[in-house]
Order: C-alpha cells, then sequence, then structure tokens
C-alpha cells in the first residue's frame, strides 16, 4: 500500500478505517454488538495504520471503544474530530469556541487513553465563533503538547489559507468522491500543499448508481463498485486518504483490498 507523511513525518498506508459505523443507529448510542464492533477495531489495527474517529459519534461512544480496545496504540495513528456536537435528536451543532474546544481536547485524550492526539481536526467552522479562535486555541494545545498535528474539516481554500498562517495544518477533511467532487478546488490546494487530504463518504454512502461506467470498470477487475470508487480516490491525488467507515469486519477486509486495484488511465478517465 502506498504511504503518506501526515504532518510530514507520521507514516501511513494511504488506506485507512474511519470508526464513525461502530456505535449505535444514526450513530447515537452503544452499537447493538459492543463486540462485533471490538472486532473490527482490531482487525482494522491489522491491516490499516490510520484510525479516523470523532467526539461527536456517539457522542463519545467511538473515542471511547476505540481507547478501550486499542490503547496502547502500536503502529497504529489515531486521529480524532471535535468542535461539532451531536445531540439526542440527530443535529449536528457547530461548537468552536475556545473554552469549549480545549475542554473537547482534554475529553478526548482521557477516552482514547492518551497523552498527546497523532492528529486532532477541527470538525466544523463555527458561525458563531471566529474561526481564526477556534484554530489558535488548538495551536497553543500542540504548543503545550496535547495535540501531535493540527487538522481541518468542513473548511473551504480561504479557511485552510487563514488556519495555515496560524498553525501547520496537517490534514483537511472534506467531503469527496467519485460522484461527488464540489471541494475540488479544496483536494487541489492541499495537494499543491502536501497537505493530506481525507475525504468523508469516500464510497457515496454507497449511492454509486448515477457513477457512469464503475460497473464496466469493477467486472473488469473483478471488484465490487465500492472498491473501485475507493481505488479512484487514491488515483485522483498522492495526498489522498480514504477512510471508509464500516460495522462489519468483511467489509473491511474488501474496502482494504481496493488499494491492490490499478485503474487503467482509460478506467480512471472513464469516471472522471
Amino acid at each position: 500500500m502506498d504511504t503518506f507523511d501526515i504532518g510530514g513525518e507520521l507514516t501511513v498506508g494511504r488506506l485507512g478505517f474511519g470508526a464513525m459505523r461502530i456505535t449505535g443507529e444514526d450513530i447515537i448510542g452503544e452499537p447493538d454488538d459492543v463486540a462485533g464492533a471490538r472486532d473490527v477495531l482490531r482487525r482494522a489495527s491489522d491491516l490499516v495504520d490510520l484510525v479516523d474517529t470523532a467526539d461527536s459519534y456517539g457522542p463519545g461512544v467511538s473515542e471511547r471503544l476505540i481507547g478501550e480496545t486499542l490503547a496502547p496504540y502500536d503502529d497504529v495513528v489515531v486521529a480524532t474530530k471535535g468542535g461539532l456536537l451531536r445531540n439526542t435528536d440527530g443535529e449536528w451543532l457547530p461548537r468552536g469556541d475556545p473554552d469549549y474546544l480545549r475542554n473537547a481536547v482534554l475529553c478526548s485524550l482521557d477516552r482514547l487513553r492518551v497523552d498527546e492526539i497523532d492528529l486532532y481536526q477541527f470538525h466544523r467552522p463555527d458561525p458563531e465563533a471566529d474561526f481564526e479562535e477556534s484554530v489558535a486555541t488548538l495551536a497553543e494545545m500542540k504548543d503545550e503538547g496535547l495535540i501531535r498535528h493540527v487538522g481541518l474539516s468542513n473548511v473551504s481554500v480561504e479557511q485552510l489559507d487563514l488556519a495555515r498562517d496560524i498553525v501547520d495544518i496537517a490534514t483537511v477533511q472534506n467531503r469527496y468522491n467519485v460522484g461527488y467532487r464540489e471541494e475540488s478546488d479544496v483536494l487541489d490546494a492541499c495537494t499543491e500543499y502536501g497537505i493530506g487530504f481525507i475525504p468523508w463518504y469516500p464510497l457515496a454512502a454507497n449511492d454509486l448508481d448515477s457513477v457512469d461506467g464503475i460497473e464496466e470498470v469493477a467486472d473488469a477487475h473483478d471488484a465490487t463498485p465500492q472498491q473501485i470508487a475507493l481505488a479512484w480516490l487514491l488515483e485522483r491525488s498522492p495526498v489522498m486518504l480514504p477512510i471508509p467507515g464500516t460495522s462489519s469486519v468483511t467489509h473491511l477486509e474488501e474496502n482494504v483490498a481496493a488499494a491492490d486495484i490499478e485503474l487503467t488511465p482509460e478506467e480512471f478517465e472513464k469516471l472522471a
């Protein structure tokens, strides 16, 4: 598997695991099968070396299960996110004021059972908070040794550039997949800057029917459309770090196998 150096020094395989789905229904509460969720995490740690989560998944459930199951982390980089609340009505509520972010980082440290978070990502800019103050707070916690690398999520190129004036940005996590490319300008900026780009919904929530040609390419490789969608992302940019999520060990193994699929230039263009 090809690798990428997060922040220039954390080497990871370019296909990781997203731990959003190891929670309950609608990403709220405990999973129905806690033992099964732990099995997925253990298998993920065997296959990949980047696990991504967020404090809002559960909320707190995904981070806690990762901490209980995988800590101490041998050869696994754990990334988490903060700054987006998840309430029991299923709403996602941005919260980026400095006091909140500082407390969120401390809680994530506790749940993940670490003294320093490998990669901490500002989950979503808060329209009620000053974006630069939010980023500056994460920069301060990096200086204090609580965060190793700072990332952003759901940002524009302009916000990325503002943040880069405050602290080194290691990754950006925005929506992007073979069927949704409205964040291409952010991806292109990350490619230019050498910043890792973590596409969320890398499998388009398994809604790939609208992608012309993907079934044909999948048949040519004896693969699933989902595997081709991941292979296309990996071909799209050398900074691309897909993190498909699943609650199934079988699907996890299928997703990771996509890293071995090599699309021809013609196949890539067919899907482009």
